[in-house]
Formats: structure tokens, sequence, C-alpha cells
């Protein structure tokens, strides 16, 4: 994980953790925030009939939304506490059957400026205790400027 990044926000580890906590997506898919770090995000997904495609493998489209939240979280970590992050764009490399007992996606900041972050995410399926990396993905964020990530309402 970077440490040569340093976060405007001094608590930016709880403003991840709280939205992450707030995003009906990952709670439904069972998704967990296991990592957090400036500029450096873990999620883990265990593996249920319900995220898998029709062959038993987790769904591609799984595989990119969880992928999508590691390297959106990775970029919010490196924003000010007045800020909220939205996906400009991504594009995904599936590589590999995502296969196992559980996903692990990582992403991680590779450049962030006033208003864009470019960042990258690589998603393993693990069977039995082994990595198999089986996509990658980069990803171009914006941070939306005095308007905080909360809850609606």
């Amino acid at each position: 994980m970077p440490d040569r990044l340093t976060p405007p926000d001094p608590a930016y580890a709880r403003r991840v953790a709280d939205s992450f906590a707030r995003q009906g997506a990952m709670t439904h898919l069972g998704a967990v925030l296991s990592s957090v770090a400036p500029g450096a995000v873990e999620i883990r997904l265990p593996y249920r009939a319900e995220v898998a495609q029709q062959h038993g493998f987790f769904h591609g489209g799984i595989v990119a939304t969880i992928a999508d939240s590691a390297g959106g979280y990775a970029g919010y970590s490196m924003m000010p506490a007045d800020a909220s992050v939205l996906t400009v764009e991504y594009k995904i490399n599936l590589m590999a059957p995502a296969q196992g007992d559980e996903l692990i996606a990582r992403g991680r900041v590779v450049k962030t400026g006033r208003t864009l972050a470019v960042c990258t995410a690589e998603v393993f399926a693990v069977d039995g205790g082994q990595e198999t990396l089986c996509a990658v993905m980069q990803q171009t964020l914006i941070c939306l400027h005095g308007r905080p990530d909360a809850p609606p309402g």
C-alpha cells in the first residue's frame, strides 16, 4: 500500500468506513471493507450462489462492482473531508475465471489532482488460500468539492 500519500483529512479511514457502511450495493452483495490506508483500500466478497453466473464463477459484473468500489474508496481516502467522489469512467480486463471461496479487490491511487484522480484495482479470486489475479481495472474519479458524502435525506 502506498506510504508516500498524505490524506488531506486525518479522519480519512473513518470517513471511508462510514461511507462504505452506507453503500447499499456492497451490503447487498455481502462485501466487507477489510483494509483502509492512505490511497489504498481492500474489499473482500465471500462466494455465494447469488453472486455467481451460470458456470459457478463469480459474475463478471460483480467482479467489476467490487473493483469500482475498491478504486473509488482508495481515491476517496485522498479527498478533503468536505468532498465526495463519483466514478467518471473505468475499464476492466477480466483475465481469468473468478472461481473460489472469495474475491479480494485491492484498489490504489495512481495519481490525484484537485478535481480528478486516477486509480487502479486488482481483483483476486481466492481458492483454498491461493490467490489468482482475475481482473485489473483502471478508473478515473471526480472529487465533488463542497459536497460531503452523507446519507440521503
